[in-house]
């Protein structure tokens, strides 16, 4: 396998592993909480350092997923105490606890071995040089078995609690009511979350993590309304934006992992600009369609109230409608055949635009 298609897969298999834990951060509007722990388990990777001197994978798994809960519960704790809003508590808890983990970094530099830059942007395009060996056999490349492999049980965790992932972020109530424990489910989360995101620090660091983890979801969230279908969408949409990024990069010769998180924020863009039912210019064309009826239902009952006629100049002067929002109402009456043109600007009512009329009245 080339350098390149590493890379790419490594990047791609961030992209699924985030997005799929991802979708439920975004859908329970919690993407900063995702943020929060991709920072904050910095603590508990150098704590297990610090603490084992070990570089076991298993066991900085287990110390980032116990700083991310602890993450959580404070930020929980902190917004309980009613005292201040849940974005406010995330800016308080997890500066401290990232903080933390860089004092240990700097302080004890001989038994944690880790670099804060190297965490935060982290480079993707070194992860063909890292493999996995067992008793002396070359089991191929690291970032592939390990974020393969967190892939594989983020996928597992979503099939297998789909239902209770969806009643509990879509209603925790009628969860709770049906025994479900949303705060089971919520730390769950939590915990795959908190996982995914030190997986994926050795190959690619946190900005790619965080960008992965909030934005293929967004993007999805725009062109859908389904859950599975969303889920879905933002693998395919994080797996183009590391193939994109990563031509991007080789094109400008800039940062892989940047590159691919600025993708993924251009296919957000776009998807916010074309999306068929969430997008901006869909949302604009439909404003303009609801102005245009509310014009026209105003020009019937404007000449229904005048014995059935009435004149363009006299609709201008009532409504205050300029010259073109005036003949685009006119035009569209004219096509659904409510009014008639006659001589001098005049308009008359056709039996179809009576009964339309009379329907406004009613409603």
């Amino acid at each position: 396998m080339s350098f390149a298609a590493v890379i790419i897969l490594t990047g791609a298999l961030t992209a699924a592993s985030c997005s799929l834990v991802g979708c439920f951060l975004v859908l329970r509007r919690m993407a900063l909480v995702g943020d929060a722990i991709s920072h904050s388990v910095l603590l508990g990777i150098v704590a297990v350092f610090a603490l084992t001197g070990a570089r076991s994978g298993p066991l900085l798994v287990v110390g980032a997923a116990a700083v991310g809960l602890l993450t959580v519960v404070l930020i929980e704790a902190v917004r309980r105490t009613g005292r201040v809003r849940e974005d406010a508590a995330i800016g308080l808890v997890f500066p401290a606890l990232f903080s933390i983990g860089v004092i240990l970094v700097s302080r004890f530099p001989n038994s944690v071995h880790i670099d804060v830059q190297h965490l935060l942007y982290g480079e993707i395009a070194f992860s063909p040089l890292y493999r996995v060996e067992l008793w002396g056999a070359d089991l191929g490349y690291r970032s592939l078995w390990m974020l393969g492999g967190m892939t594989a049980a983020n996928l597992a965790f979503v099939v297998a609690f789909y239902k209770e992932l969806k009643l509990a972020t879509f209603d925790p109530a009628l969860a709770a009511a049906v025994g479900l424990s949303p705060v089971v489910v919520h730390y769950a989360l939590m915990a795959m979350v908190s996982a995914t995101t030190v997986v994926a620090f050795d190959s690619v660091g946190s900005i790619l993590v965080v960008a992965m983890l909030v934005v293929p979801p967004a993007t999805a969230y725009l062109l859908t309304n389904r859950l599975a279908t969303m889920l879905t969408l933002s693998v395919l949409v994080g797996t183009a934006s590391a193939v994109g990024g990563y031509l991007i990069a080789r094109l400008l010769d800039s940062s892989t992992s940047g590159a691919m998180a600025a993708m993924a924020g251009v296919l957000f863009a776009t998807a916010l600009l074309l999306s068929p039912s969430q997008g901006l210019i869909a949302r604009r064309r439909e404003l303009a369609r609801l102005r245009r009826g509310l014009a026209e239902r105003l020009l019937l009952t404007h000449l229904d109230g005048g014995h059935g006629a009435g004149d363009r100049t006299t609709l201008r002067e009532r409504f205050g409608w300029s010259a073109r929002t005036e003949a685009t109402v006119v035009r569209s009456a004219l096509a659904r055949g409510h009014v008639r043109a006659e001589g001098s600007g005049r308009l008359v009512l056709t039996e179809a635009g009576r009964g339309a009329a009379g329907e406004i009245g009613v409603g």
